[in-house]
């Protein structure tokens, strides 16, 4: 019934009870988990643990902000062969972008591997699961310069005000990524939802191991708790549950087909 559009199921956290988690998944009604790559080696790990399980684990590729440095083109070369030598293995390019959160030493860097990888979206026709942390004003003046490119994609685990959302709605292709954030008792976003966001532009995820939702907070997230926010959903659309579950499906599948 569900589908989790996040999970990173390759992270260390999962090494003792993979099995287990993907089976709570399937007890909660998780249908599907999309694992998006973060580098090379998680490539490798992810492709590994998708094979095991075809039909409900699929695998993305690319390259994180977070793993760029002086190097990052080599890594980046690889990658794309990897991309170029079967295409229809991965769902998304993904999880790309910026994250200028702790220093901008490598906003250069981020920004050209980010351009890169919007190629390969381009080129092979992928949808783009993209991570801005600290870098909403950079990531728009990107997306901009290819607004005439019909991109789709993910702006995963967004969490930002009312002109944020409306901003990357602009781009019509795009679905905002809501999870475990929506619960928390301070969050703003459940009023930025109701105020800017349609439920036909959410798709649900977890981030799982990250950002467990409430009432599961500190602990190891995964995919099993995306129930805890479709609930919350459910409450700020006014609709049942089941709803939200199938509407967000939906929206997965127009970007993931």
């Amino acid at each position: 019934m569900y589908i989790d559009t996040h999970s990173h199921l390759d992270a260390p956290e999962f090494d003792d009870d993979l099995e287990a988690v993907i089976q709570r998944a399937k007890d909660a009604q998780v249908e599907t988990i999309l694992i998006p790559a973060t580098n090379l080696a998680s490539l490798d790990r992810i492709e590994q643990i998708c094979s095991q399980h075809p039909g409900y684990l699929y695998p993305m590729i690319g390259l994180h902000p977070e793993e760029i440095d002086n190097d990052y083109q080599q890594q980046l070369d690889q990658i794309h062969q990897r991309l170029d030598q079967n295409p229809k293995r991965y769902v998304a390019i993904g999880e790309v972008g910026l994250d200028l959160y702790w220093d901008d030493t490598y906003a250069m860097q981020q920004t050209d591997a980010f351009e890169q990888q919007i190629g390969w979206a381009i080129q092979y026709h992928k949808p783009l699961m993209i991570h801005a942390r600290n870098a909403h004003s950079q990531l728009i003046e990107i997306m901009e310069r290819h607004r005439a490119d019909n991109l789709s994609g993910v702006f995963h685990c967004f969490s930002g005000t009312v002109e944020e959302a409306q901003q990357l709605l602009s781009f019509p292709n795009f679905k905002l990524g809501i999870g475990g954030v929506l619960t928390f008792k301070k969050s703003t976003l459940p009023e930025v939802l109701r105020q800017a966001v349609p439920l036909s532009r959410i798709v649900l995820e977890t981030d799982a191991p990250y950002l467990a939702p409430t009432p599961h907070r500190g602990k190891r997230n995964e995919s099993a708790f995306l129930s805890a926010t479709a609930t919350h959903l459910s409450a700020i659309y006014g609709i049942k549950t089941e709803n939200i579950a199938l509407k967000t499906k939906k929206n997965a599948f127009f970007l993931f087909r």
